[in-house]
């Protein structure tokens, strides 16, 4: 367009214009007349499959979800047939920028190492109050298969329980564990920079049978893999739950492991972490039975005069023949487990609020009465009618008049 005025201020002629560029005279005189009628319009913008879903998408981005894999499998959900592509793209420039940090990253052999961490997570309880819920994670260096727990404590208890759930699941016990600084697993470094090890976590690991090892102290970069997982769980799991209490949150979160994190094909193996764990387990040790490690799972508590045992403010109630005498208590994916020695007498859904009372079905079954009979159900009794003896009226009629007299 530019040339066009530059050789019109030139002398030349329009003829001489539309020559030098091949075009129409009529067009060079058009464009000379009016400029702004040659400039091509704007396109309409297309329409797209994502049209009726980006307000949820902006809303999403709002609270914070920008993982598109996430977001697509929740417009699925909602009825959205178009491409991830599209989605992307949508999304892409309207993220938050992040300094990416840089590590280098350690493979190990198959069952050769677990990395675990602790990470919380925060939500909105019924009350409108914001609550936070602690997550185990557990990556399995080689394969990348990870177990994911979310439990109430961050104490040494509920850490061993998750290890046992974890090594359940996983299908054995790596040679050694990796963990950070935190203090479920040690109490700090003496004077020689030597960690102070949790006793009872280090027993613990000796009992079952894996090195339990510490990343250098504010270098969790170190055990990258699973920094990512719960990076990963973060983002992928955590903003589509919803559930209705620790037990159906565990099942789900177990369902993700199956169906999303362990059936992926993984960034950096390029492999699915289910079918290279498959070819792990002849690596990995086997988990002593739960006789042993029970001293590490559960807490004495002494059963009350009214049946119930206290634990984490809540009231779990047992039968009422344990009155006195002392039981073990711990927890199991969002349930609670009463054991009496070897003998689990008692299991009830995880309390959701302080104070809550959980009856046993039977709890007061065969309890005995002030007169020393026990209780017992009440029971109908049929009473048969053929046998009834058959009498004259006058019996009745005179015994109302001796009544009378």
């Amino acid at each position: 367009m530019k040339e066009i005025y530059e050789k019109k201020g030139a002398g030349r002629s329009i003829r001489g214009i539309a020559e030098d560029l091949g075009i129409a005279r009529n067009t060079v005189r058009r464009y000379l007349n009016s400029p702004e009628a040659m400039r091509a319009k704007p396109r309409r913008p297309r329409s797209s499959k994502l049209d009726p879903y980006v307000g949820y998408v902006d809303q999403r981005l709002e609270d914070g979800l920008e993982n598109c894999v996430v977001l697509h499998r929740e417009l699925r959900n909602l009825g959205y047939d178009g491409g991830y592509s599209i989605l992307k793209a949508y999304v892409s420039p309207r993220r938050r920028r992040r300094q990416p940090d840089a590590t280098v990253r350690f493979e190990t052999a198959p069952g050769e190492q677990a990395q675990v961490d602790w990470g919380s997570l925060a939500y909105l309880g019924e009350d409108g109050k914001k609550r936070r819920i602690w997550v185990f994670v557990m990556t399995m260096g080689c394969s990348r298969a990870c177990y994911v727990e979310l439990v109430r404590r961050a104490d040494t208890a509920a850490f061993i329980q998750c290890h046992v759930n974890a090594f359940e699941y996983l299908g054995g016990v790596p040679q050694r564990c990796l963990y950070d600084n935190a203090k479920v697993i040690t109490l700090g470094r003496d004077e020689e920079k030597r960690p102070i090890w949790n006793q009872r976590m280090l027993d613990f690991a000796l009992r079952v049978g894996f090195e339990a090892r510490l990343c250098q102290p504010y270098r969790a970069q170190t055990k990258g893999k699973v920094e990512s997982g719960v990076k990963y769980v973060r983002r992928n799991m955590w903003p589509s739950l919803r559930f209705t209490d620790d037990a159906d949150l565990n099942r789900q979160s177990l369902e993700w492991c199956d169906v999303v994190a362990n059936r992926r094909i993984h960034g950096t193996t390029h492999r699915v972490p289910g079918e290279m764990l498959a070819e792990e387990l002849t690596h990995l040790g086997k988990l002593p039975g739960r006789a042993t490690l029970a001293p590490y799972l559960r807490e004495d508590r002494k059963v009350a005069r009214d049946g119930f045992v206290s634990w984490e403010g809540s009231r779990y109630g047992v039968h009422w023949k344990w009155v006195g005498k002392t039981v073990q208590v711990g927890q199991r994916r969002g349930t609670v487990e009463i054991w009496a020695g070897e003998e689990r007498i008692a299991v009830h859904p995880r309390s959701q609020q302080l104070g809550q009372p959980f009856t046993l079905p039977g709890q007061w079954e065969g309890l005995p009465r002030g007169d020393n009979r026990p209780r017992r159900e009440a029971v109908a009794v049929q009473i048969p009618m053929g046998e009834v003896e058959r009498r004259s009226l006058d019996v009745y009629e005179l015994a109302t008049l001796g009544g009378a007299r």
